[in-house]
């Protein structure tokens, strides 16, 4: 009686394995069908992978190449990502910013490659800029000098100054632009999977409206300041094209270069400039180092607070993606500047 038990529970369990084998093969064939039936679109980092989950929505698959947390310039295009991006439908990147993934790109055999910075126009910044940049344009500065020769130097160069002759890469922190960026990988996820055209069109259109409502936001929000030149000062100058947008001018300790060394002189300068402008607070990054933000700022008597390039989200980021951060960012800004 014993025995006959366990043959029924042994053939028991044998047909339970066998079906679940056979109901696990089902779903992964399942899940391979769906996943074939939408866009497969590799995104270089964060500001990409945002614009291609919000076009694309449970319409396409994005796999993004900077990881959360790494610092994107740095980035070096593993084994496994070259085979990723051969088997993508798409690539959606930045010319620019991080050259191994634009040679990655470059010698891949994808159909769709998707040049954000082809779809808004750019322009080159320096140390400065924003309201009083073009006063100062013809004295430049060393970072300035070497963007010159970007284009003759190829990918030998460092930090941002790759390609487009040296023109500042850092055009989702202005929303204008970057609802222009979204609007052209809206049409190209359109051109490239026309099977749902209309799903893109209707999500780069909410988009664009999101970016529109945060463009106002900052608009309304840094119109009237105490600060009456509206200068304040970052780690890097990744805010070049947000200054120019909202009528402010930024100061940068490093110029483009995130991992550039300020020199005395420059130091100096923006301790001098800090007192005769009233700025009340030097700006740092989330993904960045702090120290030489901090050591200016104690040395100076300045207040420290976070202005988040948005190159990636973390547990450190103020907001959970994009617009939320651009919403903190906005509240720091109108706090160093005093805003009405």
């Amino acid at each position: 009686m014993n025995v006959r038990r366990l043959i029924s529970s042994a053939a028991l369990a044998t047909a339970t394995v066998l079906g679940l084998t056979a109901l696990t093969a089902c779903s992964s064939d399942a899940a391979d069908k769906n996943n074939e039936d939408k866009l497969d679109v590799v995104a270089s980092f964060y500001p990409m992978e945002y614009l291609a989950k919000e076009i694309g929505g449970d319409d396409v698959e994005v796999t993004g190449l900077t990881e959360p947390g790494q610092e994107p310039h740095d980035l070096e295009i593993s084994a496994k990502q070259t085979a990723q991006l051969e088997n993508a439908d798409a690539a959606l990147y930045l010319k620019g910013l991080q050259p191994s993934v634009d040679e990655a790109i470059g010698q891949s055999g994808i159909k769709t490659k998707i040049d954000a910075a082809s779809l808004t126009s750019m322009e080159k910044h320096g140390n400065e800029v924003g309201g009083h940049a073009e006063e100062h344009d013809e004295h430049g500065d060393e970072h300035g000098k070497e963007e010159g020769h970007a284009e003759e130097e190829g990918h030998e160069g460092h930090g941002h100054d790759h390609d487009h002759g040296g023109k500042d890469p850092h055009i989702w922190l202005d929303p204008v632009k970057y609802a222009e960026v979204a609007e052209g990988v809206g049409k190209a996820f359109a051109k490239a999977d026309p099977e749902h055209k209309g799903t893109y069109e209707k999500n780069t259109a909410a988009l664009v409206k999101k970016l529109k409502g945060l463009d106002t936001d900052f608009r309304n929000g840094l119109k009237d300041t105490e600060s009456a030149d509206k200068v304040f000062i970052t780690t890097h100058a990744a805010f070049g094209y947000l200054a120019e947008r909202y009528g402010l001018t930024e100061e940068a300790i490093t110029g483009l270069d995130p991992e550039g060394e300020p020199s005395a002189n420059r130091v100096r300068d923006l301790q001098r400039m800090a007192k005769a402008d009233g700025v009340t607070t030097v700006f740092y990054e989330t993904l960045v180092s702090d120290k030489t933000a901090r050591t200016l700022a104690d040395d100076a008597g300045l207040k420290t607070d976070v202005l988040d390039p948005i190159e990636g989200i973390t547990k450190k980021s103020k907001g959970d993606d994009y617009i939320q951060v651009m919403r903190s960012n906005l509240t720091a800004l109108q706090k160093a500047l005093g805003a009405k």
